[in-house]
């Protein structure tokens, strides 16, 4: 039996879901510290807008709907950034980016910025032994009252120059207050607080999935494809869409999250179709790429988890159940969208069942055969905690035994927080030993009824870096060092190992 409890109290409205997307170095970028106003301004410049947050382990989703963003000079003239209703799920972008929106803006020094934000909502997962049962809380506000929401400049922006990339940094921690993570009171009590850094960045120089002038790891659903431009439109998976398939009955979703526009070239890499005269609308994607100067994407990686766009629906998040009886499943849709939404709502958590599914491995990451371990992902070695992502054709929410059937279960990269414990290396690698707070899900999670113990020490992972591994925090990782690290979670027989992608600054747990 499978003991999951999803908690929402009747004024509260449950945010909708995410996606990501990959980016690249703009020449022209401003650097950060302080800068000086310049008579030299002439015209506009393109200014694209990066989401990104700064978080621990202790929230699950966190969605905010920006109405609009705009940045103010002295004078009190002011520039808009963003003026179309767009979603963002925070917590998929810990230490990463994707494009939030890009704009025409008049050149000059600004000196402040305002969000206006509608529909925001946080989750926050709970094993709660002595009431039997996983809670998942939704707090969420219909409307966000504008006083409890901050946009801090660290230093004046200057906007000059051919392009520009701003990042807006969420800063987790600072925007939401609870009084219980298992909301089981109607007394508990919560609070959103938006809080935010906008600055100018030099995306190489950033602690994110940045890499080599890229952002990787972006996803989303094909919602058009130019075939004579070799260019396609993609919806972020922060917000819900439908492509109805050819000879499909579907009525589409308005998609609330970014929309990018991609082009490929002659070396694009395609993994999982043959080329990009493969691509459909309602594909799954997971891109590589870089920004051009007008906002828009070069594709330098495109793959495509599953290719039968029938009543496809895509759900990525972490894991929360693993029942011990049949091939099923219980997990938080951090992000999701597709053919589901056509028809009725989504949940955003709920069971699927993963008996005839394909079991595959981001192809982000190229090392795996060189790991010093085992580095597999099946049905056998799945594990609560573990960020995946699934599509199902099927053509409605089903309900147990059964389950929504997954077509394709993929392990995707995750951030976590932690403390090293020790330093040592192994088969070439570094290796660091991470204590995680007793809230990170792997160990929240480890030992629930009705579910077969997969880790032998949930409360810690072993992290495996190489030449590969972005070296991105202020210090290199010594013994008692809070960080935090990305990359590909394993359950290496009962071991968690990752394959990092990067290393960053930790955040206070």
């Amino acid at each position: 039996m499978l003991f999951l409890r999803h908690t929402i109290s009747a004024a509260r409205v449950l945010s909708i879901s995410a996606l990501s997307i990959t980016t690249a170095l703009i020449s022209g970028c401003a650097g950060g510290g302080a800068q000086q106003p310049s008579t030299g301004f002439s015209g506009n410049t393109p200014v694209t807008v990066l989401a990104s947050s700064t978080a621990n382990d202790q929230l699950s989703q966190f969605n905010i709907n920006f109405t609009s963003l705009t940045l103010s000079t002295q004078t009190g003239q002011t520039a808009t950034l963003l003026t179309t209703p767009t979603n963002v799920e925070f917590i998929h972008l810990n230490g990463a980016s994707e494009p939030l929106a890009t704009a025409s803006v008049p050149q000059g020094v600004y000196t402040s910025a305002t969000a206006i934000i509608g529909n925001s909502g946080f989750v926050c997962v709970a094993n709660v032994p002595s009431a039997n049962s996983v809670y998942v809380s939704t707090y969420a506000y219909g409307s966000t009252p504008s006083s409890q929401v901050t946009v801090t400049l660290p230093a004046p922006i200057t906007v000059t120059g051919t392009a520009m990339v701003l990042s807006l940094d969420m800063l987790v921690s600072k925007s939401a207050t609870y009084s219980s993570c298992a909301e089981t009171s109607p007394s508990d009590t919560y609070s959103i607080n938006p809080t935010f850094n906008l600055a100018p960045i030099t995306l190489a120089s950033q602690p994110t999935n940045i890499q080599n002038g890229r952002l990787t790891g972006l996803g989303g659903l094909i919602a058009s494809v130019d075939t004579a431009g070799s260019s396609f439109t993609v919806a972020s998976a922060d917000g819900d869409l439908c492509v109805p398939p050819t000879g499909q009955v579907c009525q589409p979703g308005t998609s609330n999250g970014p929309v990018w526009q991609v082009a490929s070239n002659s070396n694009t890499v395609f993994q999982g179709v043959g080329g990009f005269s493969a691509l459909a609308a309602g594909m799954p994607v997971d891109m590589d790429a870089t920004i051009q100067p007008d906002g828009s994407l070069l594709a330098t990686r495109i793959a495509v988890a599953a290719t039968n766009i029938t009543n496809l629906s895509v759900f990525s998040g972490p894991l929360i159940q693993l029942a011990s009886s049949q091939p099923t499943a219980s997990f938080l849709g951090r992000e999701q969208q597709g053919y589901l939404f056509g028809i009725g709502p989504g949940v955003g958590s709920g069971y699927f069942s993963f008996g005839s599914a394909t079991f595959q491995i981001s192809s982000q990451f190229t090392n795996l055969e060189n790991l010093p371990f085992s580095a597999t992902f099946s049905a056998a070695t799945m594990f609560a905690g573990q960020n995946i992502s699934y599509t199902t054709n099927a053509p409605a929410i089903q309900s147990g035994p059964t389950y929504d059937p997954a077509a394709t279960v993929t392990l995707i990269p995750q951030t976590i927080d932690g403390t090293v414990t020790t330093v040592s290396s192994e088969g070439g690698f570094d290796t660091y030993t991470v204590a995680l707070a007793p809230y990170d899900l792997v160990q929240n999670l480890a030992v629930q009824p009705g579910q077969t113990t997969a880790l032998t020490n949930p409360g810690s992972i072993v992290v495996y870096a190489d030449s590969n591994t972005q070296m991105l925090a202020t210090d290199p990782p010594t013994v008692g060092g809070l960080l935090r690290f990305n990359g590909l979670l394993f359950n290496d027989h009962g071991t968690a190992k990752m394959d990092c992608a990067w290393i960053g600054d930790g955040v206070p747990e």
